[in-house]
């Protein structure tokens, strides 16, 4: 078995962002931004990890924005 990625939520990109990369270590991979679904996906790998998950896609911590406010009350 091999971890591939998990998936966390963030209300807030940048505060998101500045926390896993500058205060946690890890690095933006890559970016994904869909305008008709109005969410970003943003891909982090771990500093020893940035050249296979750049070659592979695997292993990332994968952050969901949805440019739509939504509030989270327990669970969907």
């Amino acid at each position: 078995m091999r971890y591939l990625h998990t998936m966390v939520r963030v209300k807030d990109l940048d505060q998101a962002l500045h926390f896993y990369c500058k205060l946690f270590g890890l690095q933006e991979i890559r970016r994904y931004e869909n305008e008709k679904g109005r969410f970003t996906l943003v891909f982090l790998a771990a500093p020893g990890d940035v050249d296979r998950a750049k070659d592979e896609a695997a292993p990332c911590l994968e952050l969901t924005y949805n440019w739509d406010p939504e509030e989270y009350t327990g669970g969907r």
